[in-house]
């Protein structure tokens, strides 16, 4: 009579024979199949070998799976644990995520290739991110040309200001240094750009017109970006006229169009100003030496006064052409606003210069009174010559003796 074999050893029997199912290590990714979701847990059906759980701040990533998963969907997941006090294998979204950005920024620093990252905060010193708990910093000087802060300065308390506009908004940036270890990152914008900049900078001529964005203004001038480079309108491109302060010209993003005016290796010179006809042309032709001009002060120097002629026309009066006094300073005599009449006494239009004086419009009393004197004392050396002389002749008259009367006999 054979013998029945009970349902345990059947079992036993199967197992035995069976291969070994083992689980990949803690630290592996493995795929499996979601087949419940609760409000911050995802139970995972491994390949039917085991059941893995999902729960806390391991089921938040990068990609908000907690919010749109549902039943029967694949996901990928890190292993944190091969089995809890439940029996349950232990598993990371979170740490998945991490793991499959990090390998991606491996794989663009080592292909030298750019990434797209968003700056979540700011400092000082430059931009910071956290992308699935790798931190990353993109430092002020490797911010590409239009959004390195350039202010006055340096004023750190400015410098944040700008950085923190930069917050949330995606930034074209390669990997200069990258630590696994301590799972940081360090970021250029600049890096990602230089290639496009050279070949920009290659076909950038002296002589063209180009169009651009104002990345910066300062007491010396204004930064303009285009295709990548970065060039400064001195403060005396600006405009034809005096230019007392550059943010009345532009502000931060406008758009302004300027002339390649010089480029020495990466160092771009531009100008605004002359893209505008000079107005020293027509004034040479307007003013000339001796005409006599009505205009307003507007800038008082230690060494004369400024008088508006024209829009870009400025004339000076020197302190010595101010009064016939001694003027020690301009301030004393004339003031910014004053209306007042000048003579040209010097014209350069190549240098844009106009000479002006008020003394020579003036009388001049000490010079009358001085001919005066020369003139009196004229009358007087006539007067006492002829005096002198009367005197003479009465002495002549005096020592002539008349001859003696002879008695005829």
């Amino acid at each position: 009579m054979a013998k029945v074999k009970t349902a345990s050893a059947v079992m036993d029997a199967l197992l035995q024979d069976s291969p070994d199912i083992k689980l990949p290590a803690p630290g592996a990714l493995i795929e499996g199949t979601v087949i419940a979701v609760w409000k911050n847990k995802i139970l995972v059906d491994l390949d039917g070998v085991a059941t893995g759980i999902i729960s806390g701040q391991e089921a938040c990533d990068s990609s908000k799976t907690l919010k749109t998963v549902k039943e029967g969907d694949k996901i990928s997941a890190y292993i944190l644990e091969e089995e809890n006090e439940e029996g349950l294998v232990v598993l990371s979204l979170r740490k998945a995520s991490q793991q499959r950005t990090w390998d991606k920024f491996v794989c663009a620093h080592e292909q030298d290739e750019s990434i797209t990252v968003m700056p979540t905060e700011a400092n000082k010193g430059g931009l910071l991110l956290n992308m699935d708990g790798i931190k990353g910093f993109i430092p002020v000087s490797q911010l590409a040309p239009l959004h390195y802060p350039r202010v006055n300065g340096a004023d750190s308390s400015q410098i944040l200001t700008r950085l923190q506009k930069l917050v949330g908004v995606p930034l074209l940036v390669k990997i200069i240094n990258l630590d696994k270890e301590g799972g940081k990152l360090i970021l250029s914008e600049r890096a990602a750009e230089e290639e496009a900049r050279q070949k920009s900078l290659e076909k950038l001529e002296v002589g063209q017109k180009i169009k651009g964005k104002i990345s910066g203004i300062v007491n010396f001038g204004i930064f303009v970006t285009f295709e990548g480079l970065e060039g400064l309108v001195h403060i005396s491109e600006i405009a034809w006229g005096h230019v007392k302060d550059p943010n009345e010209y532009g502000k931060l993003g406008n758009e302004v169009e300027v002339l390649v005016i010089g480029k020495e290796k990466d160092k771009i010179s531009l100008s605004m100003k002359r893209l505008v006809q000079d107005p020293w042309i027509e004034a040479a032709k307007k003013y000339q030496v001796g005409t006599v001009i009505s205009g307003v002060i507007n800038r008082i120097t230690p060494f004369g006064a400024f008088v508006q002629l024209e829009d870009s026309i400025n004339g000076l009066i020197h302190v010595s052409e101010i009064s016939d006094q001694n003027v020690a300073d301009p301030g004393e005599k004339l003031k910014v606003g004053d209306k007042i009449t000048a003579k040209i006494i010097a014209i350069d239009p190549d240098e844009h210069r106009v000479g002006l004086s008020i003394k020579s419009l003036e009388e001049k009393p000490a010079k009358k009174s001085k001919e005066k004197k020369v003139e009196e004392k004229a009358e007087e050396n006539t007067e006492k010559n002829t005096e002198e002389k009367d005197e003479s002749e009465e002495k002549v008259k005096k020592t002539v003796k008349k001859p003696k009367k002879t008695v005829k006999e």
